[in-house]
């Protein structure tokens, strides 16, 4: 596997480090205890990184030198991929003949690399998107800057070179279609998992919620709508900030009752100052008392704020998946989502959760403000929730993946031949 611009190992919910990560681990994990050996190639971004860390049993991460280690742009990593696929080429020199039998690329900057190295090496190059250029630009957040045109041509050289194309939902597949004209015989719709063993709902009832909360540092009876991920425009943490205003007490549960607090739990990507510009929103619009910021947590300890809030809110302007939803489903807590991309399949409306059209305040208050008032339909809506994550397994898609990867072997074979 490539990932270039991120590391499995990296911390997921600040900078590039997001939803990709855990995909590469985890699908890398649920390979490997199938019997596959996974080596995953990414751009070293430390001095002190060793150049291989053997990650867990079956799976070895390899830390590329490509360009400086630190002060790297995801916009500049293009640059670098000369250098990048050098040090792949250079490490893959080292093993016996046929050492590889497939390459799977993730993100489009990996797909350039590894267009090269499956030529090189004679083996079906199968590549997941992740995010689309073209798809990301036709929605893009309010001041957002557009992906540049150097992006969609990259992109579109992967699809036109990959033996197996892999979307996570059947609308990415479209996509792949429709807007990059993918052949649609090489394009094939894999579900991402979720780690159901982690991801489980709170036992102990309302006790044990308390003494979660307490652990955390959240008020016992206060509603809590949580936010996970990177801050950045385009997971719209700035849509619930601006509805904040229009949630009064009487939406947390009855007249009197407090306002519902907002826990963002992420840290800045794209730029630095995007943390301490939604402080300053949420101070604009008089509610910086009620929006708490936490820096990202372990996948553990990930789960503990998914049961301890009331809501999760994913207010994405775009997602091909949408793996916060998937992962908060699981621990039983309802998400309030975006009508947009992957979380349309991922949350079922008036099952798991509500999907909200648009980005308004106004859309997104009233949505939140009926739940947070209802515990009867949360707790109906967490229990829907709880199913529908069983959905989605790591051990399914690897089984699927492994199925993919044989059919870019023959797809391969038949066009060379």
């Amino acid at each position: 596997m490539l990932s270039v611009h991120t590391s499995p190992l990296d911390q997921p919910g600040t900078g590039d480090a997001g939803g990709m990560n855990v995909y590469v681990l985890e699908l890398s994990r649920a390979l490997a205890r199938c019997g596959a050996q996974v080596e995953v190639y990414t751009r070293a971004t430390s001095s002190a990184q060793p150049p291989v860390v053997d990650a867990e049993p079956g799976i070895r991460v390899l830390h590329v030198p490509a360009g400086p280690f630190e002060g790297l742009d995801k916009n500049d990593l293009p640059g670098q991929l000369c250098a990048f696929t050098a040090g792949v080429l250079r490490a893959e020199a080292h093993r016996p003949e046929g050492w590889y039998d497939v390459v799977h690329t993730h993100y489009w900057l990996s797909g350039q690399a590894g267009w090269l190295a499956a030529e090189r090496w004679d083996v079906p190059l199968v590549h997941t998107m992740h995010t689309m250029a073209k798809v990301k630009n036709a929605a893009l957040a309010p001041g957002d800057a557009p992906e540049p045109q150097g992006r969609v041509i990259g992109e579109e050289q992967v699809v036109g070179a990959a033996d197996a194309l892999v979307a996570s939902t059947r609308e990415e597949a479209a996509d792949l279609v429709e807007r990059y004209d993918a052949d649609p015989d090489v394009v094939h719709v894999v579900a991402p998992g979720v780690d159901l063993a982690t991801f489980t709902p709170l036992a102990g009832g309302a006790p044990a919620r308390r003494a979660l909360r307490a652990r955390l540092g959240l008020p016992a009876d206060r509603p809590v709508v949580l936010f996970a991920g990177r801050v950045q425009l385009l997971k719209g943490p700035d849509v619930l900030v601006r509805a904040l205003p229009l949630l009064t007490g009487g939406a947390g549960g009855g007249d009197g009752a407090e306002p519902p607090l907002l826990v963002v739990l992420g840290g800045a990507s794209g730029r630095p100052t995007a943390v301490r510009e939604l402080e300053a929103l949420a101070h604009q619009l008089g509610v910086r008392d009620r929006v708490l910021v936490r820096p990202p947590v372990p996948r553990h300890e990930l789960a503990d704020w998914y049961r301890a809030a009331d809501l999760v809110a994913v207010p994405s302007h775009n997602e091909s998946f949408g793996l916060v939803a998937a992962e908060a489903q699981a621990c039983g807590t309802p998400v309030v989502a975006a009508a947009v991309g992957g979380l349309r399949t991922v949350v079922v409306d008036g099952v798991s959760g509500v999907l909200v059209p648009g980005h308004r305040a106004e859309a997104w208050a009233r949505a939140l403000g009926d739940l947070l008032a209802d515990p009867r339909r949360r707790a109906q809506l967490g229990e829907g929730a709880r199913r529908a994550s069983e959905r989605f397994s790591w051990e399914r898609a690897a089984a699927a993946m492994l199925d993919v990867y044989e059919q870019a072997r023959k797809a391969r074979a038949a066009r060379r031949g």
